[in-house]
Formats: C-alpha cells, structure tokens, sequence
C-alpha cells in the first residue's frame, strides 16, 4: 500500500512523461514590429550594437544592409548607425 501511494505521488508530481504538445499555431500577428522587406532597399539602414563604448566587440545588428535583412544577437546602448553599402 505504501508503494502504491509513494507511485502516485511521483507520478502526480513528475507527469506522466509523455511528450508536450503546443495547443495551436502561435500568434505571429501580435510581434512589437513586422520585419522590413529589405529587397527594395538600395542603401544601408542598419544598426550594430557594440558591448560598451569602445565599439570593439560586437553583440548584434539589426536592419536592412544592400538589400539583405540583418536581425541577431542582442541590442545595446552603444549603437552604430550605416546608411551606406
């Protein structure tokens, strides 16, 4: 009996182990801003984002650059701004 109720006390507070699914599509719509469309973009609009003010090390960029999109890493205070390819 002791067994039985420790089991169900491990399988209550474990799960049951089976696999996680994710109840319906996510809700792309509601991102802070759309991604821009860069294949029009004939100049530079980009941000790099440096780890401090000696603009050595850089952690991200975000926007467009001579027609391709740039979005990764992180964003920074000490930030750079290029308008030309």
């Amino acid at each position: 009996m002791r067994s039985f109720i420790l089991g169900a006390l491990l399988t209550t507070l474990l799960g049951c182990g089976g696999p996680m699914t994710q109840e319906g599509e996510p809700d792309l719509a509601s991102q802070e801003a759309p991604l821009p469309d860069c294949s029009n973009e004939p100049n530079a609009n980009l941000h790099r984002y440096y780890s401090d003010a000696t603009y050595t090390q850089l952690i991200g960029e975000y926007g467009c650059y001579c027609g391709g999109l740039y979005v990764w890493g992180g964003r920074s205070v000490y930030s750079q701004y290029i308008q030309e390819c």
